[in-house]
């Protein structure tokens, strides 16, 4: 495996029942951080989903290391881990149970680097609620932390600032500049905020070709 990530897009296309998003968008992506920009309903959480293997391709390809996210889905999910903000879909599970079947899934993940997180964060109390329980803001705290302590080549981030207080914002971010700083990961990060952080590269949905 190369030392960096790198992703590829090639020619993809993606269709929901009532509109087209994209038809022959080209992208590389690198290690470092990727701040993706756009207006509202240009795409980029239908292309963090694409990336993270939520949603397949209508036609063309991604691939992470050289692994497709279709033909080689097991292995690309493994290294690659989307944080969106959604309801759980468990959710009849505990904090806890969350979290545990989410290591079962991918096995390097960190345990002693999720309960630091989990304390950075103010929420290793809440093992025992049910996740449909949490706020919004308890929620993302939790599926950051997870996500944080993977050592994932494609981590995918949707406005993960929304929800969080001053404090877990600032933990958030000194993670997010060390990891795009070491360059093992490349990192895809949608936010309407202004990011404290110099972001690697700065993709604009809004006039990328291939958007539609």
């Amino acid at each position: 495996m190369e030392l960096n990530p790198a992703v590829d897009i090639k020619d993809l296309a993606f269709h929901f029942a009532t509109r087209s998003v994209f038809y022959g968008l080209n992208l590389q992506l690198g290690p470092g951080l990727t701040w993706l920009r756009g207006r509202n309903g240009r795409g980029k959480t239908t292309l963090l989903k694409l990336l993270g293997g939520a949603l397949a391709p209508s036609r063309g390809h991604i691939r992470l290391d050289g692994l497709d996210s279709a033909t080689d889905a097991l292995a690309y999910r493994r290294l690659s881990f989307y944080c969106g903000g959604e309801a759980p879909a468990l959710d009849w599970l505990t904090a806890r149970e969350w979290l545990e079947l989410h290591l079962a899934l991918y096995l390097d993940a960190d345990r002693a680097v999720l309960d630091r997180h989990l304390d950075a964060f103010h929420v290793a109390d809440i093992g025992a609620q049910p996740v449909t329980g949490l706020s919004l803001g308890q929620y993302k705290k939790l599926q950051l932390a997870f996500a944080l302590a993977l050592p994932a080549r494609l981590l995918l981030v949707d406005e993960p600032f929304n929800g969080l207080d001053v404090d877990a914002v600032g933990v958030l971010e000194e993670v997010l500049a060390r990891r795009t700083r070491a360059g093992t990961s490349c990192i895809v990060l949608t936010s309407h905020l202004d990011l404290r952080i110099a972001p690697t590269v700065t993709l604009d949905l809004d006039t990328q070709p291939g958007v539609l």
